[in-house]
């Protein structure tokens, strides 16, 4: 319910300052008020949604600023992970990191986009818990939930999948070879990129 409300804000069906009737989207989802009503207060937490006291929820506006802003951050962020991942690693999750991504060549090939979004978060999970540090891993997760509709979006763009198993593949060679600097500089390119392609589906506005 999360990902069907947040996707027809990022695509534009449900426009900044629309009011979200509960009744309404749950006769949309032929769903209860309950899931809906959970599904807002988690969008609330990300910044998609408002809630004034008493009053019904609204799309909020999301400036391309803002979003821009959050990618930045979690740049910097994945940069880190990649790096302390290159550096500190065991063997084991070295192995299975790259067993994981060839896997994932499958996918680009079928055009699986759903099945490689989940792969995606994994892989990216994988390079959070790769760093060990626990509070550098807590504020990387935090911000991708933060921007996970909008990283969804990027692979509405033709091509895009195959782009972003080469990307991969950069921070992986690096990871496996030890090299920090460059796993990190590939991890943050590849969250620039990440954030190129997934603007286009920003909704306009100014801060």
């Amino acid at each position: 319910m999360v990902r069907a409300i947040a996707d027809m804000i990022i695509t534009g069906v449900l426009r900044p300052g629309e009011r979200l009737d509960e009744i309404s989207l749950a006769n949309r989802f032929e769903v209860s008020r309950t899931p809906v009503r959970e599904a807002l207060g988690q969008l609330c937490a990300i910044g998609l949604v408002g809630r004034e006291p008493n009053k019904s929820a609204v799309v909020t506006t999301v400036t391309q600023q803002h979003l821009a802003s959050m990618f930045e951050a979690m740049a910097e962020l994945e940069g880190i992970c990649a790096r302390l991942s290159a550096e500190r690693m065991t063997v084991d999750e070295r192995r299975l990191l790259e067993a994981m991504h060839k896997a994932s060549a499958r996918l680009v090939h079928r055009g699986a986009e759903d099945e490689y979004e989940a792969h995606n978060t994994e892989f990216h999970t994988r390079l959070y818990r790769g760093a060990h540090s626990d509070h550098i891993t807590d504020l990387a997760m935090q911000t991708r939930a933060r921007l996970a509709p909008f990283r969804r979006a990027q692979f509405r763009i033709a091509g895009r999948l195959a782009r972003s198993y080469d990307e991969h593949d950069g921070i992986v060679s690096a990871i496996l070879r030890a090299d920090g600097a460059a796993a990190g500089q590939a991890a943050y390119a590849h969250v620039s990129i990440v954030s190129d392609a997934s603007t286009v589906f920003a909704r306009g506005g100014n801060d």
